[in-house]
């Protein structure tokens, strides 16, 4: 059964639009209440969010759903999802909730969950709640309606949990760093963290309004980042998305390192992870695996295999031995640690890195259309493959939200690698 409302992480789409809309999230709410409740008699959730004003709309609609079901509801206001993911599995919660669109602008929102052990759901949870919502409500009665209490010390006990993954007989002390919040989640517990351990921290994207999210600054857009590094004669620069679960770092040059780059220290990447990766990890002797595009399908992988490193090039970077999901704060935090460890410098300790050129075409699907039964494009797959001879890839996905085919050429020439994604695309076209 295929489903109909989550897509590769939740549920997303734009507010006031289905089926980002109050009503539908308070069926929601409801929906997954009645799933936590075949298996506990009184389920306690936390709830999470970033800065986009349609937060206290959904916030609002997701606690009386809840309530609604008889589930008992805890809110954190603004924090970072990996910080939901902490604080359901610290507190022994029943599941974590997160409001929150990522790294789309702010016309977007989303909601995403975690289990009790701070990890994210399989498939088969998300079936279903999906099947709870084609059933007829079942309201509780006044006596064992759900009640809602906030979190108040949310955020400075996550602070603590960041701080605690970086060694005590280490000190950020002589560093300066920029901070790039993204006007997100992230924007008052980054700088205090990196503050806390010694650095001293030059903050932007840290004055969310509701409406600017993400808005030239973050993870999506490191060029305010390189700027404000060179600028202030930073060591370092760290951005993050609009919920802080993804990683981009600058150094002092103003180089920038993206979530590929980062997964040479790691072992699992996804489908579009960089084969320059994969081929700097086999040199080394480093098993490395691909994943399903998603950092729930990277966790997978990692827990089957028994590893503790992967992630995703868009900056998603799991170390299971510091957190069960992405984090963009705790990331940033093993990277510094490493460097101060091994004496190099980040360009020296990342040297045997150099990535592919890559160009990703999106190509929109017509109604209907079965682009796996496209005789033109699988002939077209062929003589690229023949092509690349080896020494690149491709990649043919379609979109988790959109009706998009993703057509992604990998090369160690730049001018193959858009031949050959024009190609597939014209294919696909045709």
């Amino acid at each position: 059964m295929a489903r109909q409302y989550f897509g590769t992480d939740g549920i997303r789409g734009t507010v006031g639009q289905a089926p980002i809309t109050p009503d539908f999230v308070l069926r929601l709410g409801h929906a997954v209440g009645q799933v936590l409740r075949r298996t506990e008699q009184r389920p306690t959730v936390l709830i999470g969010k970033d800065t986009r004003i349609s937060g206290y709309m959904l916030e609002s609609a997701l606690e009386a759903g809840f309530a609604s079901a008889g589930v008992d509801v805890l809110l954190t206001g603004p924090l970072p999802t990996p910080g939901v993911a902490y604080l359901t599995r610290a507190l022994r919660l029943s599941l974590g909730v997160v409001i929150s669109a990522s790294h789309n602008p702010f016309a977007d929102n989303g909601i995403k969950f975690f289990s009790a052990k701070g990890e994210k759901l399989p498939d088969e949870w998300e079936l279903a709640v999906e099947t709870a919502l084609n059933d007829a409500p079942s309201w509780v009665d006044s006596p064992n309606l759900g009640k809602a209490r906030r979190l108040d010390d949310a955020r400075g006990r996550y602070i603590e949990f960041c701080k605690s993954t970086f060694s005590s007989n280490l000190s950020l002390k002589g560093l300066k760093l920029v901070i790039d919040a993204a006007h997100g989640a992230g924007y008052q517990v980054a700088p205090e963290v990196f503050h806390e351990l010694g650095a001293e921290v030059i903050s932007i994207g840290c004055a969310p309004t509701g409406v600017n999210i993400n808005e030239g600054v973050g993870a999506t857009h490191p060029e305010a980042l390189i700027k404000a590094v060179t600028e202030h004669g930073a060591h370092y620069g760290i951005a993050l998305d609009g919920d802080a679960d993804r990683l981009q770092l600058v150094d002092a040059q103003g180089r920038l390192y993206n979530g590929d780059e980062l997964l040479y220290a790691g072992a699992v990447g996804t489908l579009m992870t960089n084969m320059a990766v994969e081929l700097a990890l086999q040199n080394r002797g480093v098993d490395f695996v691909r994943a399903k595009v998603g950092d729930r399908y990277v966790l997978e992988e990692l827990v089957c295999r028994g590893w503790q490193l992967g992630g995703e090039g868009s900056g998603h970077l799991i170390a299971l031995d510091r957190h069960t999901t992405g984090d963009g704060i705790v990331s940033a935090l093993q990277v510094l640690q490493a460097v101060a460890r091994s004496g190099k410098t980040l360009s020296q300790w990342l040297a045997g890195v150099n990535l592919f050129p890559q160009r990703l075409i999106n190509v929109r699907l017509a109604p209907g259309q079965d682009w796996r039964a496209n005789p033109a494009l699988a002939d077209t797959q062929k003589t690229v493959l023949a092509q690349l001879n080896g020494r690149g890839r491709v990649l043919i996905r379609p979109s988790g939200t959109e009706p998009l085919l993703r057509v992604m050429v990998e090369a160690e020439d730049r001018a193959l690698a858009d031949q050959c994604a024009q190609a597939l695309a014209d294919a696909v076209k045709a």
